[in-house]
C-alpha cells in the first residue's frame, strides 16, 4: 500500500466497476491537479474488465495513489465507505471513474472553504456527451450559475427533486471536510445504488454542516451508455422512496419549511415510481395496465414529458449534423486525417498582420504533414468595435471555423451582440469629433482590450467543449492565453502545444524601462511560465525564446518554428529617399515610432529632406493626428509587395517587446536594406548580422539610414545578403520542418479516427 508520510490536503476517493475506457484519464485529471497534496483512494467494486490492473498500474506509479479491491460487488455506496475509511485528508472529494476535474478544481475548493468557513463547497458540471451528439452545458441556472450560494436544508430538498424542473443538487460532487463525517459517525446508505451521494449530503446538513456552491464549472460529468445515474430502475427507486420514508420520520420535528419541502420531494419519488412502472408496462404491451398506473398518478403522467423530448431532441440532432432521421446502414469506416483544433482569440481575418500569417503558416505545415486543421475562436471579444469583417481567401486553409457571438453570411463574419454596433458608432462619433477640433474627455480615442487575453468566461468554456472537444486529438492554444481553454476540451488524452509568438513578461520588463503599458497583456515571469507549462510542447518562435523555455521548463517539449518567408527572385534596393514601416497596432510598434519620429525623423529629414516615410498597417489607427512632414499612413494594404519594390530602406526601430519580428523576417525575403534595433534582432542576430545595419540610439540609427540613401552599391549589396538569409534560414521547410516533426511523433499516440466519427463533428 502507498501511502504519503504527512496527511494530504485532499483525499479524492474513487468507486471504481468496470471502468477501464476511462479510469487512467480520470485518474490522471485528480493527480495532475494544481495543488499536489492529495491522495488518490481507488476502491475496485468487482470489476471484470482492465480496471484491477489500470489501478494497480496506477498505485505503482505514483506513490500517492491507493488501489483497494472489494470482496464482492456491493455497490458504489460500499466502495466509497472503504474508501472513506482510508482517507487521511482534511477534505474528501468525490471523483467518479468515468469524469474529470479541472486542473485548478481542488485548489480553488479548498481556498472557498477556508476562506468562508464552509464544511462543503461544490462547483457546476460542465457535461459533456461521450459521444459528442448532444451538446456539452453546465449544470447550474440563474443565481447559482452566476455568484456564490448557501445552501440551507430546506433549499437542499427543494432542488433535488427526482425529475424536477431545477437542476438537482444531488449531481454535485463536493468537497467535504472530513472532520465533520468524522465526527458524526456518518458513511453512505450501502442499500442505495443511486442517489447515495445525495443522502450523504442530507445526513451532513442535518448535522450542522456549512454548505456552498460556487459558480465556476471544475467538475466534468461525462454522459455515455454505462452511466449509473441514468439507469432508474424499478428497484433503484423503491429504494429511494423507502430513504425518504425514513428520512421523514427522523425529521418529524423539523422546521415547517424543511418537512414540507421533504414531502414535497418525497411525493416527486412516488411519481418517479409509477411512471417508472408505467414505462415498464408499456414495454411489456401492457398498455391499459401502463394507463391505469397514470391514471392512479397524476403526478406520473408530467414525466412522460422526459421520453418525448428525449425523442425530439435525438431527431433534431441527427438533423443538425445531417443524419438520415431513419436509421440506415452505416458504411464501412475509413481512416480519417487526424484533427488539429486551433483555440485561438485573434482576429483571424488572413494574413493581415504578423501573427495572423504566423498562425495560418502553422495551419498550412498542419495540413501538409497529412493532418487537418481547424479553428475555434471562443471570445465574441474579437470583434472589439468591429461589427463585421470579411474573412480572405486564405482563411480557407481550416476545414472548420467557429466564432462564439458570430453568424457567417457567406464570406461575412458578423457580430451578433448589439454592443458591438453601439461602440462602432461611439468611435465613429469620437473621430468625427476629433478631426472638427473638439478636445474634450469624450473625444479621447478608446480601443477595445485585446481579445487574446481577456478573461475566460464560462460561456467561452462551454463553446470550446462543444466545437474544440470533437475535432481535437491535437490541440493548439494560439498564444499562452489560450491554454486556459485546454481542460474543457474534456479530451485529458489529446497533446496539447502553445503557440508563444513573444514572451510576454520581457515586454513588461521593457515597457516598465520606457515608460508607457503593453497594449496586450501585462504579466509577470512565474505567472507566464505558469501557463506556458500547461502544454505539452511550447512553439517558439526564435532561438534565444526556445532557449528560455528549455532553461525554464525542461520538462515541456520545446518546438523550434522561426516565421517562414516566400522569397523574391532577386534583390530590390529600391528608391532612393523612400523609407518604408510595417506594422500592426501594437504598443512594440506605437511606442517604437514615437521614438523615431521624436529622436531619429528630424536628423534624417535634416539630410535628406526630400525623405519619405510611408507606413502601412493598422498601427495607423494610433496616430489619428497623423505624423511629422513627409511621414505617410497608410493603413491595411491588400498588397505589400508594390510599397516593398519601391522603398529604399525598410526601417524597424522597435525599442520594446520580444519574439521574432515577423515583418523583418518578410523585409529580409523582399530582398530590402534594412536599419533595426537590437529589439528588433533578438533571437536572429547572428544569423542576419550581415544583412541588417544595427543601431539602438537615435544618431547612429538616422546615420545608418541616411548612409544607405546615398550609396546605392551599399544599399544593393545589404539588399542581396538579406535575400540569402531568407533563402536559408527562413523558407518553410526549414522553418517547420521541427513542428511537422512533432505532428508526426505524437500521432503514433492518437487512437484511429475514421471518417463516419470525423462527419458528426463536421
Amino acid at each position: 500500500m502507498n501511502r504519503a508520510a504527512d496527511c494530504p490536503t485532499v483525499s479524492v476517493i474513487m468507486a471504481c466497476f468496470n471502468a477501464a475506457p476511462h479510469l487512467r484519464a480520470s485518474a490522471r485529471s485528480a493527480l495532475d491537479q494544481s495543488l499536489r497534496d492529495i491522495e488518490l483512494i481507488i476502491v475496485d467494486d468487482g470489476s471484470s474488465d482492465g480496471s484491477i490492473a489500470i489501478g494497480q498500474e496506477l498505485a505503482l506509479s505514483d506513490r500517492r495513489v491507493q488501489f483497494h479491491r472489494m470482496g464482492r460487488n456491493g455497490g458504489p455506496a460500499a466502495a466509497r465507505n472503504r474508501a472513506l475509511d482510508l482517507a487521511r485528508g482534511r477534505f474528501v472529494a468525490i471523483l467518479d471513474s468515468d469524469d474529470l476535474m479541472h486542473p485548478d478544481r481542488l485548489r480553488r475548493l479548498v481556498a472557498v472553504a477556508d476562506a468562508i468557513e464552509a464544511d462543503i463547497v461544490a462547483d457546476d458540471l460542465l457535461i459533456f456527451d461521450d459521444t459528442d451528439r448532444t451538446p456539452p452545458g453546465t449544470f447550474f441556472r440563474g443565481p447559482r450559475a452566476r455568484q456564490g450560494r448557501w445552501v440551507a436544508p430546506a433549499d437542499y430538498l427543494r432542488e433535488t427533486m427526482l425529475y424536477g424542473r431545477m437542476p438537482n443538487l444531488g449531481f454535485l460532487k463536493p468537497l467535504i471536510r472530513r472532520d465533520l463525517i468524522a465526527a458524526n459517525a456518518i458513511r453512505y446508505d450501502e442499500r442505495l445504488r443511486i442517489a447515495e451521494d445525495d443522502e450523504l449530503i442530507i445526513q451532513l446538513l442535518r448535522a450542522g454542516a456549512r454548505y456552498r456552491t460556487v459558480p465556476e464549472a471544475g467538475y466534468f460529468y461525462r454522459k455515455h451508455g454505462r452511466s449509473i445515474s441514468h439507469r432508474l430502475s424499478l428497484a433503484n427507486v423503491e429504494a429511494m422512496m423507502r430513504a425518504g420514508d425514513r428520512l421523514a420520520a427522523d425529521l418529524h420535528d423539523a422546521p415547517a419549511d424543511v418537512r414540507r419541502a421533504l414531502a414535497r420531494r418525497n411525493r416527486a419519488i412516488r411519481a418517479a415510481r409509477d411512471f417508472t412502472r408505467a414505462i415498464e408496462a408499456l414495454k411489456a404491451r401492457r398498455p391499459i395496465a401502463a394507463v391505469r398506473l397514470m391514471l392512479g398518478s397524476p403526478g406520473s403522467i408530467a414525466l412522460f414529458r422526459m421520453p418525448i423530448m428525449a425523442r425530439l431532441g435525438r431527431l433534431a440532432g441527427r438533423a443538425r449534423l445531417g443524419q438520415p432521421l431513419r436509421p440506415v446502414p452505416a458504411p464501412a469506416p475509413a481512416p480519417a486525417m487526424p484533427r488539429v483544433c486551433f483555440i485561438s482569440n485573434q482576429r483571424l481575418i488572413g494574413a493581415t498582420n504578423g501573427s495572423s500569417a504566423y498562425l495560418l503558416d502553422l495551419a498550412r505545415a498542419t495540413r501538409a504533414a497529412g493532418h487537418e486543421p481547424h479553428l475555434v475562436q471562443p471570445s465574441p471579444g474579437i470583434f472589439g468595435r468591429l461589427p463585421f469583417f470579411r474573412l480572405r481567401p486564405e482563411m480557407a486553409i481550416f476545414a472548420s471555423h467557429h466564432i462564439r457571438g458570430a453568424w457567417r453570411i457567406g464570406g461575412w463574419i458578423v457580430a451578433r451582440d448589439p454592443r458591438v454596433y453601439f461602440g462602432a458608432a461611439a468611435g465613429i462619433a469620437r473621430h468625427i469629433a476629433r478631426k472638427m477640433g473638439i478636445t474634450a474627455s469624450w473625444t479621447a480615442d478608446r480601443p477595445a482590450p485585446y481579445a487574446i487575453a481577456m478573461p475566460w468566461t464560462k460561456a467561452d468554456q462551454v463553446f470550446v467543449a462543444r466545437h474544440a472537444r470533437p475535432r481535437a486529438d491535437i490541440v493548439v492554444a494560439d498564444y499562452m492565453f489560450q491554454s486556459r481553454g485546454f481542460p474543457f476540451v474534456a479530451r485529458p488524452e489529446a497533446p496539447t502545444a502553445i503557440v508563444m509568438h513573444d514572451l510576454f513578461h520581457a515586454r513588461s520588463d521593457g515597457f516598465a524601462t520606457t515608460g508607457g503599458g503593453d497594449s496586450v497583456a501585462a504579466i509577470g515571469r512565474d505567472a507566464e511560465l505558469a501557463l506556458l507549462g500547461t502544454g505539452d510542447a511550447v512553439i517558439a518562435i526564435q532561438q534565444a525564446e526556445a532557449a528560455f523555455i528549455r532553461e525554464a521548463l525542461p520538462d515541456s517539449e520545446v518546438i523550434l518554428a522561426p516565421m517562414a518567408a516566400d522569397p523574391v527572385a532577386a534583390p530590390q534596393p529600391g528608391e532612393t529617399d523612400r523609407l518604408l514601416f510595417v506594422g500592426s497596432n501594437t504598443a512594440p510598434n506605437v511606442h517604437g515610432l514615437r521614438w523615431f519620429f521624436e529622436r531619429v525623423w528630424p536628423a534624417i529629414r535634416a539630410a535628406r529632406p526630400a525623405a519619405t516615410l510611408d507606413i502601412a498597417g493598422s498601427v495607423a489607427s494610433a496616430f489619428s493626428q497623423g505624423g511629422p512632414a513627409g511621414v505617410r499612413f497608410l493603413g491595411l494594404v491588400d498588397d505589400l509587395a508594390p510599397l516593398y519594390a519601391d522603398a529604399g530602406v525598410v526601417i524597424s526601430p522597435l525599442i520594446q517587446g520580444s519574439g521574432l519580428k515577423i515583418k523583418l523576417i518578410e523585409a529580409l525575403a523582399r530582398g530590402k536594406a534594412i536599419v533595426a534595433t537590437g529589439v528588433t534582432l533578438q533571437g536572429v542576430e547572428e544569423i542576419a548580422s550581415q544583412a541588417v545595419l544595427k543601431a539602438d540610439d537615435p544618431t547612429p540609427f538616422a546615420d545608418a539610414v541616411v548612409g544607405l540613401m546615398q550609396a546605392e552599391p551599399a544599399r544593393a549589396a545589404l539588399a542581396a545578403n538579406a535575400l540569402d538569409i531568407a533563402r536559408i534560414h527562413f523558407s518553410g521547410d526549414a522553418c517547420y520542418r521541427s513542428y511537422r516533426s512533432w505532428l508526426a511523433k505524437i500521432t503514433i499516440r492518437i487512437p484511429q479516427v475514421s471518417n463516419e466519427e470525423a462527419s458528426l463533428c463536421a
